[in-house]
């Protein structure tokens, strides 16, 4: 790593290490290696290449030399004719036969399919291991009564695992979003300069020997291609990736930004994991921020604006391609994929090592929850004769009186007014009264749907797999 000029900070700080060296241009350059032997080998079987050429060319295809190449770029302003100089001049018997029919998109987008391929299963397998954490904690908290809130105001209860499952809910959508967009993302095949393979099928000399030539190296490269392809493979599946990885992002920064809020002194109801020798603040001993969420939604907001790009691309390559995407694409599609996998991996650390205060949590039950019950308490009034306008007043005043008694910090006294209330007594014994305002009775169904959840992730079947490439 050259720490004296500029690098992404997912060639070193975020990502990992086994996507960020499929990325690296020494694999693309290798990768592209592999499709020309590939088809030299699909040719061979043509007669196209004799088998001492195939031979050399095999024996070559590892000597991937980046520094000749870019030196030969400079001059003839294009990378990959650049790497295919090298090549034929490292196999001087074989060279001669390298790239015969192709175009260059035909190597690139083979190679740049496999990649995302490749780099999209072992997000989903993250993405799959981060359900998991989810439902042993949705399980765990299935039954733990807390406060639930909208508008960031105390609401109703609810359960810790329900909530949890809220999340969780959100991630499956994402993965099945992930599954279509990984059993949707085609690529070009081997079709020449506008997707004809005028050029393939003149050289195999029989009708539909182009097609032969095309599976055979779609076959080692584990792809299949669509019945219609120009230049490229259709930068619309570009768009269908990153606005998958998008909306995965925005799942995990709604989780991230909730435990947050929870995490703050207001609420203190749960805490990501913080080190021994974490430090929270370079000025501030004492704090303990929640950076592992903040990262989150941190780099949770780049990847809207890398989809926006991709968006750009599909809707401006013009007639059968124009090089608009290009430049951008080297830096949008690999940099997505690691942005979106360190985000799964920073959700499952926080997910894994979530820290429960149940004190907090029974604390802010006992401040707020009571207000939950006189609904039911002026239900039950009714039923039982009571008159709706008298009893709604009278609720309403005991619960100003309480709310006030719990900004002063003081214990909520809901429980000791509303059973003083004779417009509440003459219709609901005051025992009744105190057994409505309990919480624990008002979770509903959540415990159940929690664990429903769960076992749904449970029966989650495994991200499918990229058949990968043996590079010698």
């Amino acid at each position: 790593m050259d720490y004296s000029t500029y690098a992404s900070p997912f060639s070193w700080r975020y990502g990992r290490a086994e996507l960020r060296s499929l990325f690296s241009e020494q694999t693309r350059r290798r990768l592209w290696r592999a499709v020309w032997v590939a088809l030299a080998e699909a040719q061979a079987a043509q007669g196209l290449v004799a088998e001492a050429e195939l031979d050399d060319l095999r024996a070559n295809a590892a000597n991937v030399d980046i520094e000749a190449a870019l030196e030969i770029e400079r001059t003839i302003q294009h990378d990959l004719m650049a790497e295919i100089r090298v090549f034929a001049e490292q196999a001087k018997l074989g060279g001669g036969k390298l790239h015969l029919g192709a175009t260059s998109m035909d190597v690139e987008d083979t190679v740049e399919t496999y990649r995302l391929r490749l780099a999209l299963s072992q997000v989903g397998e993250n993405v799959n291991a981060l359900l998991a954490a989810f439902g042993d904690k949705i399980r765990a908290y299935a039954d733990l009564v807390c406060m639930g809130f909208t508008h960031l105001q105390p609401a109703e209860p609810t359960t810790l695992g329900y909530r949890l499952a809220s999340y969780a809910q959100d991630l499956l959508v994402d993965d099945e979003n992930l599954r279509f967009v990984f059993e949707n993302l085609t690529t070009k095949g081997l079709r020449g300069a506008v997707g004809t393979a005028a050029s393939y099928e003149r050289l195999a000399n029989e009708p539909g020997g182009s097609a032969k030539a095309e599976a055979y190296v779609l076959e080692t490269f584990g792809l299949r291609a669509r019945e219609v392809s120009t230049q490229t493979y259709p930068r619309k599946l570009d768009y269908l990736l990153l606005a998958a990885l998008s909306g995965l992002g925005a799942s995990l920064s709604k989780f991230a930004a909730d435990v947050r809020i929870l995490s703050s002194p207001g609420f203190g109801e749960v805490a990501e994991p913080f080190g021994r020798s974490q430090v929270g603040s370079s000025a501030m001993p004492f704090k303990r921020n929640p950076i592992l969420s903040e990262r989150i939604c941190s780099l949770a907001r780049l990847l809207p604006s890398l989809a926006d790009v991709s968006w750009n691309n599909a809707a401006t390559n013009f007639l059968e391609r124009t090089l608009d995407d290009s430049a951008n694409r080297r830096i949008v599609l690999p940099e997505a994929l690691l942005c979106a996998d360190e985000i799964v991996t920073l959700a499952r650390t926080v997910i894994e090592g979530l820290r429960i205060d149940e004190r907090r949590i029974a604390a802010n039950l006992r401040a707020y929850a009571p207000f939950a019950g006189t609904e039911t308490v002026m239900m039950e009034a009714v039923r039982a004769g009571g008159d709706r306008q008298r009893l709604h007043e009278a609720l309403r005043g005991a619960s100003m009186e309480a709310w006030a008694a719990v900004g002063r910090g003081e214990d909520n006294p809901l429980s000791a007014l509303l059973p003083e209330e004779r417009e509440l007594t003459a219709f609901v014994d005051p025992a009744e009264i105190r057994r409505l305002l309990d919480p624990s009775g008002y979770v509903g169904t959540a415990p159940q749907r929690a664990r429903l959840l769960a076992d749904r992730i449970g029966n989650l079947q495994a991200f499918p797999r990229q058949t990968e490439v043996r590079l010698t």
